[in-house]
Formats: structure tokens, C-alpha cells, sequence
């Protein structure tokens, strides 16, 4: 019985597989031989690669053909291409759209192109995504799904650009010159000449991307993630739902209906201050005012989750540093879709000075230091080649061990595809590059075990950031601070 049983559970296992895999597993199995497919399998065991459709076309009315390709992009998620072509009258039709789940938050890639190989990276580009390149000021807004590279977007725009310019140069001429002056720097960046320029990709949905390279320095590669607007949900068709928790007569959530204890991420005991309500009136917004927000107590306040924008909670702490200063730990936790997220901002004033801090790693000993990177602090380790921009983590209080290692699950994440535990990259990443990635985690990697020595840098002009001094008051060998 066992026996049978675990052929059961792998016969159920095997009937949910995703439809969507990449190109390198959909062919898996096949033979090829003077251009024919030539399977082991007959005909109607034989996997298709693309899904042939009878569809109608919307230029003759007659009938076309629609394929469909479901596949998975290595180091990204899943997308469907679609191509329409029709024998009729020759009309033709392509499209990507992302058949992935909406996520948690939007996201933006900010990419600086310098060089040629930069032409040639891959953009996925989500119907609701907008792009723009900076250096022009141009903007393609949210449309057409595409899978292209830079080059390919470059040379779109221009296609755009100019349609019909012979006709706007003799009607007029005033339009047509300023179009020109656009599609001139167009033609030299798509001839490789006109670096370097600045290209971003905008997405709500979070379900579009820019390819990253290895190679990437000094902030010119950059994916921030952002919480949504009440407007980009409605787009999104992530409206408002009917509350599942029940209400008082001032449209307050019942505190019984809330966690009566929110664990603490820092360990400390936690003191439960009743919740603050959240309203909209003149008298409530008033008493809001005088609430204060003490030391080692927890605070839990209502708050629409960034990802199902149900109601979720957000909890509060505020705790102080020693030789530093206040910092606010936030957590949002939504039972609904078991979203998680959290946060550290620091309280003060802002310093009249920025500062510098150098943390010399030689030990295990030193990953176990706390350390706080703000939002606005920029990270650099040149040892194992790794840069963080500002804003692209967000707050974090960690140590900085759980600092090397979620910078590395978050690149891996990007990297690679999230079903490709060997690092393979799938088919459509050549050797060359597969290759200088796994050399770059493996440079994490011993960084993480403490087998390397490197020096973090912490740049923060606001000095939101800090690292901890095992020895303080008095000074540590290991640890400098710069103000400029």
C-alpha cells in the first residue's frame, strides 16, 4: 500500500507540473535530424512546443492563425509570447504578456547605458509599464507588452518617431523639425555613438525587468520596489475590499479583533499600548497628536496590505541604539495573502554633516556586529565587487552576516530563475556569464562564512547608518567614521 500510494501522490504531482517552462525543459526529450522533430514518443505523446490557434483578424475579417508560447525566462518568471499572422492579407501581430502573479509591490530598474554590450540586454516590458529615456525625455507609456533588448526599444521609438515625417515636413514643417531633433540622437544611440545615456522601466505590477550584469558599478544598475497607490490598485483591479473584521459605529476596527500581543523583532520585552485608530476626523486626528510613542512598547495600527489591499497590521517599536540614537521597527503582516515586510527608520534631527563608515571584516567575530543601513545609505565592498544604491533595500537592522546574506538571495533571486537551485541559468545564458556569476557568489559566499577579509563602506549623507562597536565607549581598531 505505501508503494502505491507514493506512485499516486507522483502521478498527482506530475498532472500539476506548470504549463510554463523554460525553452531548454519544453524540448527536453526531442531529436532532431535535417530539420525534422523526430521523437521517442508518438505523435500524441509528443510535448508542443507553441499552441496554434484559428483566430480572427481584425483587418480582413477573415481567418488568421494565433500562436502562443508559455514559457518561463531564466532569472525572471513566467510570460506568454503571442504572434498573429493572417494569409489573407498579410497582417501580422506580436505581444508578451506576463502570465506570473501581480506582486507584492511595483517596481523601477534604472539602467545607465555605456558601452556596447549594455545594447544588448534583455527588457521585459509589461503591458502596464511605462519606459523613459531620461537623457531625451521621451516616454513610451504602458501598452503593448514587449520581450526585446535595449537596441530593439531604441530602434521602436525611432520607428515611431519617424512614421510620416515626410508628410510632416511639407505640412508642417515647425512639428517636423522637433521631431528631428529627437530622431538625430535616436539613429547615433542605436549606431552604438551616442553614450552614455539613462534608460527606466516603470512597472506597477511589478512584472517587468532589465536584465543585470555582473560587471555593474558606481549605481549603474538599479531595482528599487515601492508600495502602491490607491490609484495603481484600481488599475491593477485591486480595489478596496469588504472588511472581514467587524466594525463599532465609528467605522473602527473592534481591538479584539486585532493581535493582542505583535511579536517583537528585537527580542526586548514588549509593552501593548491599546491601538490607535486611524479616522478622518478633525477630533480624532487631534487626539492622534497627543499620543506619545514611548520606549520598548509596541504599537498595531490598521493598514490596507501593500499586496491584496485587505486589511492588514502594522506594528510599531521604537528603540534606542546605545552611542547612537531612536529608530522606529516596522512590520507589516497580512493574514489574507501572508504578506510580510519590514522597515527601520531613524528619528532625530538630520545631521548638518553626512557620514563614512569603515568596518574592517576579519573575523567570524565581526558578522556578528549590528548594523543599521538606512534607506539613504549607500553600500560598497570592493572585495567581492558588491555596490547597494540607496533605496534599494529599504531600512535594515540586521547583522552583518543576515546583511551579506539577504543581498545575496536577493541577487541570486534576480539572477537566476527561482526553479534553478544549480545556477544554471537556464539555455539562454551564455557560459561566459553563467560562469562570472557563480564566481561572484562564491565571493559572497565565503565573505558570509567569515573566509575573506573585505572592508564594508557605508555612506550615508543623512548619518541614518550605523555599526555597532562591541568596545564602546572606548575606540575599535576595526571601525572608522568619516563626517563630510
Amino acid at each position: 500500500m505505501p508503494a502505491n500510494d507514493d506512485l499516486d501522490r507522483g502521478d498527482e504531482r506530475e498532472s500539476r507540473e506548470s504549463p510554463f517552462e523554460t525553452l531548454q525543459k519544453r524540448v527536453a526529450g526531442l531529436k532532431v535530424q535535417d530539420g525534422q522533430n523526430i521523437s521517442e514518443k508518438s505523435d500524441e505523446d509528443e510535448p508542443q512546443v507553441v499552441d496554434r490557434i484559428e483566430s480572427l483578424c481584425i483587418n480582413c475579417e477573415e481567418n488568421g492563425e494565433t500562436r502562443l508560447f508559455l514559457t518561463k525566462i531564466p532569472y525572471f518568471r513566467e510570460i506568454i509570447i503571442m504572434s498573429f499572422s493572417c494569409d489573407h492579407c498579410g497582417f501580422e501581430n506580436t505581444d508578451v504578456q506576463s502570465a506570473g502573479q501581480i506582486q507584492e509591490r511595483g517596481s523601477k530598474f534604472t539602467l545607465k547605458v555605456t558601452e556596447v554590450d549594455d545594447m544588448e540586454r534583455q527588457i521585459v516590458k509589461s503591458d502596464i509599464a511605462s519606459l523613459r529615456l531620461e537623457t531625451l525625455d521621451i516616454e513610451v507609456p504602458a501598452g503593448r507588452g514587449r520581450l526585446t533588448n535595449i537596441e530593439g526599444v531604441i530602434c521602436d521609438i525611432l520607428k515611431d518617431l519617424e512614421s510620416g515625417q515626410r508628410q510632416r515636413k511639407l505640412e508642417d514643417p515647425d512639428l517636423w523639425q522637433k521631431i528631428d531633433d529627437l530622431v538625430q540622437p535616436l539613429l547615433k544611440m542605436a549606431l552604438n555613438q551616442n553614450f552614455p545615456f539613462t534608460i527606466t522601466l516603470d512597472d506597477p505590477s511589478g512584472n517587468s525587468w532589465i536584465e543585470p550584469s555582473s560587471k555593474d558599478r558606481d549605481g549603474k544598475y538599479q531595482k528599487t520596489e515601492y508600495p502602491r497607490t490607491s490609484e495603481q490598485n484600481a488599475a491593477l483591479g485591486l480595489g478596496e475590499t469588504p472588511q472581514s473584521t467587524q466594525e463599532n459605529g465609528n467605522g473602527h476596527k473592534k481591538s479584539e479583533d486585532l493581535p493582542s500581543e505583535p511579536p517583537s523583532s528585537t527580542g526586548l520585552t514588549a509593552h501593548v499600548i491599546p491601538q490607535i485608530p486611524t479616522t478622518s476626523t478633525p477630533a480624532d486626528q487631534d487626539a492622534l497628536e497627543d499620543v506619545d510613542i514611548l520606549e520598548g512598547h509596541s504599537y498595531s495600527l490598521p493598514t490596507p496590505c501593500p499586496g491584496c489591499t485587505k486589511p492588514a497590521h502594522l506594528n510599531l517599536q521604537l528603540l534606542n541604539i546605545p552611542f547612537f540614537k531612536q529608530v522606529v521597527v516596522s512590520a507589516v503582516m497580512c493574514t489574507e495573502c501572508n504578506y510580510r515586510s519590514s522597515d527601520v527608520k531613524t528619528g532625530g534631527e538630520i545631521p548638518p554633516l553626512g557620514k563614512k563608515i569603515y568596518l574592517d571584516v576579519r573575523d567570524p567575530l565581526d558578522l556578528q556586529r549590528d548594523i543599521l543601513k538606512s534607506e539613504t545609505c549607500f553600500l560598497k565592498i570592493d572585495e567581492i565587487n558588491v555596490e547597494v544604491a540607496p533605496g534599494t533595500m529599504g531600512g535594515r537592522f540586521t547583522t552583518v552576516e543576515g546583511l551579506l546574506t539577504q543581498i545575496r538571495d536577493d541577487t541570486r533571486g534576480t539572477v537566476f530563475d527561482t526553479d534553478d537551485p544549480e545556477g544554471s541559468g537556464g539555455d539562454s545564458m551564455p557560459a561566459p556569464k553563467r560562469e562570472a556569476w557563480n564566481r561572484f557568489f562564491d565571493k559572497i559566499d565565503q565573505a558570509i562564512k567569515g573566509e575573506l577579509k573585505y572592508t564594508i563602506l557605508l555612506e550615508d549623507p543623512l548619518g541614518n547608518s550605523y555599526v555597532q562597536n562591541p568596545w564602546a565607549p572606548e575606540r575599535d581598531e576595526r571601525l572608522r567614521e568619516e563626517e563630510y
